[in-house]
């Protein structure tokens, strides 16, 4: 799974890990779309998408601000050159879901989700 680290100028969670983008859809917009237009912004590479699952989330952060969110989760494959955009990303890696468990329980302060509550829609 690619993942990114968030950039140390963002505004909360600047420097944890989390998945490569997210899909941030404008008024009106398909969530695929967004979704294919920020993996392009975000990560410098463009990939066939789909859908695999919707989740809400919530997460209250150290700054005291507040995400609650329904999110859609799309996955792709792709092998080639990443180019990240620096005001998104930090640093970028791919771990397996295996990895990315242990290092969740091992070190969850690099995490952007530790203290999230994640409820599976479909």
């Amino acid at each position: 799974m690619l993942l990114q680290q968030r950039s140390l100028k963002k505004y909360h969670s600047a420097g944890l890990w989390t998945n490569a983008c997210c899909s941030h859809p404008k008024p009106g917009e398909d969530t695929l779309s967004a979704a294919e237009t920020r993996l392009q912004y975000e990560m410098g590479f463009s990939a066939e998408l789909k859908k695999i699952f919707e989740f809400t989330y919530r997460s209250v952060f150290d700054n005291g601000l507040t995400e609650y969110e329904f999110d859609h989760v799309f996955a792709g494959v792709y092998d080639g050159l990443i180019i990240p955009a620096k005001d998104e990303v930090n640093d970028y890696c791919y771990k397996s879901l295996d990895a990315i468990k242990e290092s969740l329980q091992t070190h969850p302060e690099k995490w952007i989700a530790e203290q999230a509550v994640i409820k599976k829609v479909a």
